[in-house]
């Protein structure tokens, strides 16, 4: 799953974890369709065709969508000088083509990756980020983006996530079309009260299954970052900067970015006691700097 020639750091423990999230979450989605096929004998061409749609639109345009949610614009060098020069620096140290450079005018200071490959990739920076960091510290954190693109874990997440809201939806095809045709009495009405559970389940440990995934491949993304750029203090130092800096940011504007949280540098919460906390897509900030002082103590051994 990592580009060959990129010069980021191969990690295998990334691509263990991806191939094997994608199996179980595929696993637990082909159960899930299963039982909706053989209560609904008579509907699965409607029911195949319906989600083989929605996986295609989701891969194809999810990135966009994202990006349009987010508030992403794409910027030319004459608008944003400064990041492209950064994202020109990285593209050489890597190896890699050029993905397309966005701003999104929020306070927030954040930045993402989004991308079913280095073709379609799109890095973007807030204006809050670009405002609170220097140089070294833009460069860090572009080089954690765009290190998700090298790994192309942005595409496996995006699939991931969409197996469990797959979820939700066959669980509505099975309540539209289902409830209607058998009592909870005879076989028929006993199998299509179980689909709601079993879609619960499914929902559930797939949900749990990507937060493991992406707090992984954060902690993947620092230290690939860290060792292309040979700075992860640089790094460290703009971890340290952004999360504090979140707590100065309104509770309104947080609560706008929580839902985008799984693409983004930082998690941004709009309350200490959020539950997104608990189930985080991201490591702790003590973690992650962590990691980086034990790579730059590496660094310096002779």
């Amino acid at each position: 799953m990592t580009r060959a020639r990129s010069r980021y750091a191969p990690d295998h423990g990334l691509t263990t974890r991806m191939v094997t999230t994608m199996f179980l979450i595929g696993l637990l989605y082909v159960v899930l369709v299963g039982v909706l096929l053989a209560v609904l004998r008579g509907a699965w061409p409607i029911i195949l065709i319906v989600v083989g749609g929605l996986f295609i639109a989701q891969f194809w345009f999810s990135d966009r969508i994202a990006a349009f949610s987010m508030g992403a614009r794409e910027v030319t060098p004459e608008e944003a000088p400064e990041l492209h020069g950064t994202i020109d620096r990285i593209c050489a140290l890597a190896d890699m083509p050029k993905p397309r450079v966005a701003i999104a005018r929020s306070d927030v200071p954040n930045a993402f990756a989004t991308g079913r490959g280095e073709r379609t990739a799109l890095v973007c920076a807030t204006t809050g980020l670009l405002r609170r960091l220097g140089p070294e510290e833009l460069e860090g954190v572009i080089a954690h983006e765009m290190s998700h693109v090298a790994h192309r874990d942005v595409a496996v997440m995006t699939i991931a996530s969409f197996l469990g809201v797959m979820a939700g939806v066959v669980t509505r095809v099975a309540l539209w079309g289902g409830f209607s045709r058998g009592r909870s009495s005879d076989p028929v009405g006993i199998a299509i009260l179980l689909v709601p559970l079993i879609s619960a389940v499914v929902y559930c440990l797939s949900f749990l299954l990507t937060r493991l995934l992406s707090r992984y491949r954060e902690l993947s993304a620092d230290r690939a970052a860290a060792l292309l750029t040979g700075r992860p203090s640089a790094l460290a130092s703009a971890l340290t900067k952004v999360t504090g800096q979140m707590a100065r940011i309104p509770t309104e504007d947080l609560r706008k970015a929580e839902p985008y949280n799984a693409f983004y540098f930082v998690p941004a919460f709009s309350s200490k006691e959020s539950l997104s906390r608990l189930l985080s897509s991201h490591p702790t900030l003590e973690q992650r700097l962590d990691q980086l002082a034990r790579i730059s103590a590496e660094l310096a051994r002779p």
